[in-house]
């Protein structure tokens, strides 16, 4: 029974199963697996080309706790494979009939078949290849309500997919084929770093799209480590929700809340809003540092030195956005530039500030994001969002107020650094439990959000208190793709026209675009005499 209840606790879905094998096959120096799988019959199996098990190994392997790869405690705490604990094989032979051929290069093939407690039950030589064959059959049989309750084939076999997907970006010099009930699903072809795989995996992603930066220890300040970034370039690539912002350690996917909060904060400046980056990032650190104790699947860890990797990783997006011309932070001078000839070419110069055009008259909206407005002189556009988040940003600044909030918000695993940077925007906090905080006050503007929890992470990796209005009043603002009845485009013009610095959003863009009535006139020429207007002689 103990041995029941803790392979339920391993091995809980077809996925599982997957990641299981495929990790072992690349342990074993596999570069090309390959994976069949039959859901309605419950049964997969996974063959690699790696270097094959001896007679002696192959022969107890399914047995509890048996594992080649550590041998003592302290090989615990210097984990360099991706498993180590002997539990995947065990697991199988609990929950299903557990069948492996395996061959070591010069020796013969053998399979053998394993009871449920991974005793050898039937042996024989097997003509093979170098490499390893392991089926599982009849999985959860044992287990009849697991089969019960997991997903439906189609959600099962999305997550084999995506398993597989993070395990070929972490080792890109892997050739992966797939194959669903005796057809071919799909190929992973391999290259030499992820740049090469991402395109497979993310549609209408090319490698032109991608940008990619190493840094080695010297760079990192950190002995035996190096990062490896891989980013979807902003202006070319976006997703609308977080679900490729992903990381990987020691040639894992994992977790890591902190990490994946501190990317997209390091792109904030170089996105749409609410859109979110294409990235994957590969941590590889010295074995001690990592401590994969955390649960059976070894998808949470402890990492040493969060916070020392999260400056890591600002320094690595920043060279990567040098490197696509796209920082706005370290490339001030080539944005202004930029700004000065687009406002040249519509005729508006920031430069000249003069007076913009009083008592506008809203008159229609574009695209749901342009507000359209006309004055005794012309017309302008006014781009909704910014123009409200330059309103809001000015009312907090002048109203820097927090409120009490019930339930509390329970934030879990920040790092020392995000709890003093909450306290110091005058948020109140305190220990809820283990790894877990309650946040007890808020910003008013974020009070009612459903996303309050989200808008607190982002302002616990941001700057000091004019930090987080901006990143408050942009949170709050009216969002580009809202329509908006006319009366409330003019109530908005009109609070954005009392503002103090009407120009520029707090972020430093243009909010108004202003064509005057004299630059119509001579687009439609106008200005031509009447009798030449018509096509007459003068």
């Amino acid at each position: 029974m103990i041995s029941l209840i803790a392979a339920g606790e391993v091995i809980d879905s077809l996925a599982a199963v997957v990641r299981e094998l495929s990790e072992n096959a690349l342990d074993a120096g596999a570069t090309r697996i390959a994976i069949h799988l039959w859901p309605e019959l419950w049964r997969i199996r996974v063959t690699d080309n790696g270097a094959g098990m001896a007679h002696s190994d192959l022969e107890q392997a399914a047995t509890a706790h048996s594992t080649s790869k550590i041998r003592t405690c302290d090989d615990l705490s210097q984990i360099q494979s991706l498993g180590f604990r002997g539990e995947a094989l065990h697991s199988l032979a609990q929950l299903s009939e557990l069948e492996i051929c395996s061959r070591v290069a010069g020796s013969v093939g053998r399979r053998i078949n394993y009871g449920p407690e991974g005793a050898v039950l039937a042996s024989e030589d097997v003509a093979i290849a170098p490499g390893t064959v392991v089926t599982a059959n009849n999985l959860f049989a044992r287990l009849p309500n697991r089969r019960q309750v997991l997903p439906s084939v189609a959600q099962q076999l999305r997550q084999v997919q995506q398993t597989l997907q993070l395990l070929a970006l972490c080792h890109p010099q892997v050739t992966w084929q797939v194959a669903h009930t005796d057809r071919d699903w799909f190929t992973l072809w391999p290259g030499s770093t992820a740049k090469t795989v991402l395109p497979q995996i993310v549609r209408d992603v090319t490698v032109y799209d991608l940008e990619q930066v190493s840094l080695s220890a010297d760079d990192l300040g950190c002995a035996q480590a190096d990062l490896e970034l891989l980013v979807g370039l902003p202006d070319r690539c976006h997703r609308r929700r977080p679900d490729w912002v992903k990381v990987a350690i020691n040639g894992r996917a994992v977790t890591a809340p902190i990490l994946v909060q501190s990317l997209i904060y390091n792109f904030r400046r170089t996105l749409p809003r609410d859109r979110y980056p294409v990235c994957f990032l590969h941590l590889r650190v010295p074995a001690e540092q990592v401590d994969w104790h955390r649960n059976p699947a070894k998808s949470e860890i402890y990492l040493q030195d969060t916070e020392a990797w999260c400056d890591r990783i600002a320094m690595a997006v920043e060279k990567t956005l040098r490197l696509s011309n796209l920082a706005d932070s370290v490339s001030t001078q080539r944005t202004q530039q930029l700004f000065k000839t687009a406002e040249a070419s519509a005729n508006y110069d920031s430069s000249r500030q003069q007076s913009l055009p009083s008592q506008l008259r809203a008159i229609a909206q574009v695209q749901d994001t342009y507000i359209v407005a006309e004055h005794s002189g012309g017309m302008c556009l006014i781009e909704q969002h910014i123009a409200h988040e330059r309103v809001i940003y000015e009312q907090i600044k002048a109203h820097w107020q927090t409120v009490p909030i019930e339930p509390a918000i329970i934030l879990s695993q920040l790092s020392p650094r995000q709890i003093e940077q909450l306290r110091q925007l005058n948020l109140e906090l305190d220990l809820f439990g283990e790894n877990l905080w309650a946040v007890r006050t808020v910003p008013v503007p974020l009070a009612e959000r459903d996303d309050c929890a989200d808008a607190l992470l982002e302002l616990s990796l941001g700057g000091d208190v004019d930090a987080a209005m901006v990143s408050t009043a942009c949170r709050t603002a009216i969002r580009n793709g809202t329509p908006l009845a006319l009366d409330t485009m003019q109530a908005l013009l009109d609070d954005w026209q009392r503002t103090k610095n009407p120009r520029t959003c707090p972020h430093g863009r243009p909010i108004c675009l202003t064509l005057e009535e004299s630059s119509l006139s001579r687009y439609f020429r106008r200005h031509w005499v009447i009798g030449k207007s018509h096509g007459l002689r003068p």
